[in-house]
């Protein structure tokens, strides 16, 4: 048995479940998300938990079976608190501005680098750090990883773009080494 598989997924109070031809839907207070599944996984509704079981024991079947707990709890997890993370900009007169829909950022290169924000997302930049928000953990995570990709954090100095909870292994210089 899949050890992630096999642990129920609790609903908490106002969201709503739903199970049709193949796909999950999920509405709560903060939205509605859908996700497609396979056949070979079964959604068993037991009071305030979801039980998944498999149909089978191959291989595929247990990642499946695994994948789309996880997905299910992500998403309730989503619809009801919502997920976040938050970037740190370091390095000086590096900073970052929400205009509208668009995230202009100064990181050190000749001209501002202007990012559109996708539908479903909120962004907030506050001095030097930047909150990507939103309802779906894969959406918000893929634009926080775009936006650190654009000045990756370098290892002598700290300057650029990193997770607040990221750890960046400094390196002595030329001049510390004799």
């Amino acid at each position: 048995m899949s050890r992630i598989g096999k642990i129920p997924v609790k609903v908490p109070q106002g969201v709503k479940v739903n199970f049709l031809e193949g796909i999950i839907t999920v509405e709560g207070p903060k939205g509605k998300l859908t996700q497609k599944y396979h056949p070979c996984i079964s959604f068993e509704p037991q009071g305030e938990e979801i039980v998944i079981s498999r149909a089978d024991e191959q291989k595929q079947t247990k990642a499946f079976h695994g994948l789309y707990r996880n997905l299910l709890n992500n998403m309730v997890t989503g619809v009801s608190a919502g997920f976040s993370k938050t970037l740190v900009i370091s390095g000086v007169g590096y900073k970052a501005d929400v205009q509208g829909k668009l995230l202009v950022m100064s990181l050190g290169f000749s001209n501002d680098i202007y990012v559109g924000i996708p539908e479903g997302l909120s962004v907030a930049a506050e001095g030097s750090k930047v909150t990507v928000s939103g309802i779906d953990k894969q959406q918000v995570g893929e634009f926080a990883a775009q936006v650190r990709k654009l000045r990756k954090p370098e290892p002598y100095k700290g300057k650029g773009i990193r997770y607040e909870n990221e750890q960046i292994r400094r390196k002595v210089g030329k001049s510390g080494v004799k």
